[in-house]
């Protein structure tokens, strides 16, 4: 048992010390309407050759905004997904994340 306890603790420890918090969605509306709107559609469904980016989970959205803003690699829309993601802040990534979780279809 005290081993479950501890790797409880660590799961805990790690959440909070990743600084992850939740997201304001209407703050990431906004965001989105103004950066991601261009080419994934009205609320994320998708447009043309770029993917559908609502409906997914926050922890989905936030690693894959996380890992482009650190340079990683995808698939071909990775080099514009790469320039639009370094200058968001965790606290944009977050809002993004949220908005997009449950985003309307417009």
């Amino acid at each position: 048992m005290p081993k479950f306890i501890g790797a409880i603790s660590l799961a805990v420890a790690l959440v909070i010390s990743s600084g992850a918090t939740a997201g304001d969605a209407e703050a990431g509306d906004k965001l989105y309407h103004e950066s991601c709107h261009a080419c994934h559609g009205p609320a994320g469904k998708g447009a043309s050759s770029y993917p559908k980016v609502s409906g997914n989970t926050v922890e989905y959205t936030r690693e894959k905004l996380i890992a482009y803003r650190s340079g990683q690699r995808f698939g071909p829309n990775s080099p514009l997904m790469i320039m639009m993601a370094r200058p968001l802040s965790d606290e944009d990534i977050e809002n993004l994340a949220a908005y997009l979780k449950d985003a309307k279809y417009e």
